[in-house]
């Protein structure tokens, strides 16, 4: 394997973590989403979407890198209220010091090699840097590997579910919480 290695997002790196986002839910999603949103999704400015997201305060985007190739990408940021609420609306104790991975994603022709765990890692040290203790994702019921992943980095399901419309089938997710200190390969 190339040399590995995760770094902060700069803007020269929209596009590529538009194309890691397009393809990767292409491959990896379309029976949870459905042709649809991935209608959608390739209609869309992502490269606009991304290239704000990197720009926006407080939010925290690294790519995951092989030799020249940018293979994976994660976005975090504070928990916002609705994100870290009961079912019922309560909020948390720690709720202003909860991190949220919002996405994390690696092409899957370059799974199985550490990124992820790099990418997870990296961010959760972003994140407690930023006063955070804990974490939050949200991860879709039927996606196997990424419940998988984030079980094995110690993150655990809290009980709490959503169901989101992706317009033509609904999207069941469960909340997973866990940890900030983490130091995966």
């Amino acid at each position: 394997m190339s040399d590995a290695a995760v770094r902060p997002a700069d803007l020269s790196d929209a596009a590529e973590i538009a194309r890691i986002q397009r393809e990767t839910w292409h491959a990896a999603y379309e029976d949870l989403l459905g042709k649809q949103a991935l209608a959608e999704l390739d209609a869309a400015d992502l490269v606009g979407t991304w290239t704000e997201t990197i720009d926006y305060p407080g939010s925290l985007v690294y790519v995951a890198t092989e030799g020249e190739f940018t293979v994976g990408f994660c976005v975090a940021g504070r928990a916002p209220e609705g994100e870290v609420a009961a079912a019922d609306g309560s909020l948390p104790e720690d709720a202003e010091a909860t991190g949220l991975i919002a996405t994390l994603l690696v092409e899957p022709r370059w799974g199985r090699r550490g990124h992820a765990g790099r990418l997870l890692a990296t961010t959760a040290a972003g994140l407690r840097a930023d006063g955070a203790g804990r974490g939050i994702a949200w991860v879709a019921q039927g996606d196997h590997a990424s419940l998988g992943f984030y079980r094995r980095a110690g993150w655990n399901p809290d009980g709490t579910v959503r169901t989101l419309d992706t317009g033509e089938r609904m999207l069941r997710e469960v909340r997973l919480t866990g940890t900030l200190d983490l130091a995966l390969a």
